[in-house]
């Protein structure tokens, strides 16, 4: 079979018969995606008191964060496809259980390195789990509920980003029956495990019509290619970056060449890769991950430097780090509910406006940094983050809804897996890009200036999300 006979089953508008997804269900599947995102973030503000309780260092330090999502990003798609073969509710069920153990593992974890391996499984679990929420969306439900379900999810990812910064430091502080950090992970367990209940009851089951089976080359290759990028960016830091971090950048683009090479060679000759690359024809996806990556990447970024300026550069609690962030989670869950009346009467031109407020916002805050960087405060920083925080829930609300609107049913799994690892990608390359950037400026240039030009740098990647957007199809599907 070759790729131009695959092309129109792409296309197809098809779909199993499958029941659709109740309120409850949507409900489910929405808190086994909350949980996933909480987690990449939540433990940022917990990493000063398990370094001090488990004498990590800084290099572990780097491991607890990054492994859960190097984890996470190198397995999503495999996640997706297995889904499509096995069943998605049963794969829901699986990553929620499996998210359950590896959180309650982290909970009890007696040193740095336990704690590490657990993040990595934690992270392995994660990307069994998420990738069926977004398959399940699109296999189940259609017009505009479909387009509503979409849009709840965008703004649950931004949302759950805001609030792991919040509630880690809420949890830290508490020290709940004496948990300390630990709380902060295990707080999933009820939760995650509720979901795998709910899940039993309200999620109905899809699947794709043709179980394909793995892309052994094609799943190793993107692990490689994937680890030889995240690895070396989120570890250089910490280890002085030594030769083999170089090395491993070196080697990234050659591992990329090699796997689009086998994934295109799998597609030619009638098998079915771990990402088919024909699904890249459709211009909604295509374009949508054009936009996807500077936007996750940028708001990977900013939500890690600001973490860093209010606890390192202005000298704040882990609760009041937390509550400076609330003024941006309220402008980013007020633009997504405003968001599909938005949308059905704009389009996609809802995301240039969002691009451009959220610029605006970094601007702001740019120059309030440059402004008075004596009286800096949180309150002064208001106006810029809950400018840049609507400008963000503009953007991120419609985006799933334009990538995966073109997508069919048979294929619902893997288009999610490729969508959410395009987020979980882009978010870790902004907390390993920028945050290193800004790490690596302090020292030379002073907070304030080293903050100024991360800043800058994210609004021109609005102005970048900008020009993209306007290549978008108008309507959104």
């Amino acid at each position: 079979m070759t790729q131009q006979t695959l092309l129109p089953q792409i296309s197809s508008p098809v779909r199993p018969a499958v029941p659709a997804l109740g309120a409850a269900g949507l409900i489910t599947v929405l808190l086994g995606a909350f949980l996933p995102m909480l987690d990449f973030f939540i433990v940022n503000v917990a990493l000063p008191t398990i370094d001090h309780d488990l004498v990590a260092g800084p290099a572990v330090l780097e491991l607890v964060a990054a492994g859960y999502g190097i984890a996470f990003a190198v397995l999503l798609v495999l996640g997706g496809r297995l889904g499509d073969a096995f069943g998605r509710r049963r794969l829901f069920i699986a990553g929620a259980l499996a998210f359950t153990l590896t959180s309650l593992a982290c909970g009890a974890a007696p040193t740095a390195w336990t704690l590490v391996a657990a993040r990595v499984a934690q992270g392995a679990s994660a990307a069994l789990l998420l990738p069926q929420v977004l398959a399940t969306i699109t296999a189940t439900t259609s017009g505009q509920q479909r387009a509503r379900a979409l849009g709840i999810y965008g703004a649950v990812g931004g949302i759950s980003v805001v609030i792991g910064q919040v509630l880690g430091g809420l949890l830290v502080s508490a020290d709940l029956f004496g948990t300390g950090w630990r709380a902060v992970f295990l707080l999933n367990v009820p939760f995650a495990l509720l979901t795998a209940v709910m899940a039993t009851r309200y999620v109905p089951e899809s699947r794709a019509e043709r179980a394909a089976g793995v892309d052994l080359p094609g799943t190793l290759l993107l692990s490689a290619t994937l680890l030889a990028l995240f690895v070396p960016l989120m570890e250089g830091r910490a280890v002085d970056w030594p030769l083999w971090t170089w090395l491993s950048l070196a080697a990234f683009p050659f591992l990329a060449a090699a796997f689009v090479a086998v994934e295109r060679r799998a597609e030619r000759e009638g098998r079915v890769p771990l990402v088919p690359l024909s699904l890249l024809r459709i211009p909604e996806m295509r374009r949508g991950l054009g936009v996807a990556v500077p936007y996750f990447t940028g708001f990977g970024g900013f939500m890690f430097v600001i973490a860093l300026l209010l606890q390192d550069g202005l000298h704040r609690g882990p609760v009041a780090a937390g509550w400076a962030l609330v003024p941006m989670a309220v402008g980013y869950f007020g633009a997504s509910l405003a968001g599909p009346r938005l949308v059905g009467r704009f389009g996609s031109r809802v995301i240039t406006a969002g691009a451009v407020v959220q610029g605006a916002g970094l601007l702001t805050l740019m120059a309030t940094a440059l402004g008075d960087w004596a009286h800096f405060s949180p309150l002064r920083m208001l106006p810029g983050v809950a400018l840049a925080g609507i400008g963000q829930g503009l953007v991120g609300m419609p985006l799933f809804r334009v990538v995966l609107s073109r997508v069919p049913a048979e294929r619902a799994g893997v288009g999610s897996g490729v969508l959410a690892t395009t987020q979980q990608s882009s978010l870790a390359l902004g907390v390993a890009t920028l945050g290193t950037l800004f790490i690596g400026l302090v020292p030379s240039l002073g907070m304030a200036n080293a903050l100024a030009l991360v800043l800058g740098i994210q609004a021109l990647g609005s102005l970048v999300i900008c020009w993209l957007s306007l290549r978008l199809p108008r309507s959104v599907g």
